[in-house]
């Protein structure tokens, strides 16, 4: 819940107060082209990026290999083009980071491991959640009849 708090209360605080800060320095027509700047090299950047990382995912799937860090990069190719979109300097800051060809496989890598390692602990939690069987002798009456098979005789199993 926190960190919806810091996304959606604090950081169009900070924003808003860099802008202001920005304005009062270089003036509010320069700050209003440098937003619509980086938003349209922020674009043509992702574009470009995204293209070389279908490109990457395809050949992995070519050579039969499951591409999933070039998924997750897509997905930060993603959520990079909404924040260089947004109007602001710290959101364009963190687009450029998810954008950057250097940073973006670090970052993927990373995340990666994060998630690699939470699917394991779910795994085992549920794993140990199992309903366990009942041992309180309850009996269930049933029939069944086997289809698909010859009978065999009745002293022999059969076989698979």
């Amino acid at each position: 819940m926190g960190k919806l708090f810091f996304l959606f209360a604090v950081m169009p605080i900070i924003e808003i107060a860099l802008l202001i800060e920005v304005g009062d320095r270089i003036g509010g027509w320069p700050t209003i082209g440098l937003v619509i700047l980086t938003a349209a090299v922020g674009a043509a950047l992702v574009r470009l990026q995204g293209v070389a990382t279908l490109f990457q995912a395809r050949r992995k799937l070519d050579s039969g290999q499951v591409p999933g860090q070039e998924m997750l990069e897509g997905l930060m190719l993603a959520i990079a083009g909404v924040l260089l979109v947004t109007p602001g300097f710290v959101t364009d800051a963190f687009g450029l980071l998810l954008v950057a060809p250097v940073t973006r496989p670090f970052i993927a890598r990373w995340l990666l491991s994060k998630l690699q390692i939470q699917m394991v602990q779910a795994q085992q939690q549920s794993y140990y959640q199992r309903p366990q069987r009942d041992d309180e002798g309850n009996t269930i009456e049933g029939e069944y009849e086997v289809k698909g098979r010859q009978q065999s005789a009745p002293d022999k199993l059969p076989r698979d």
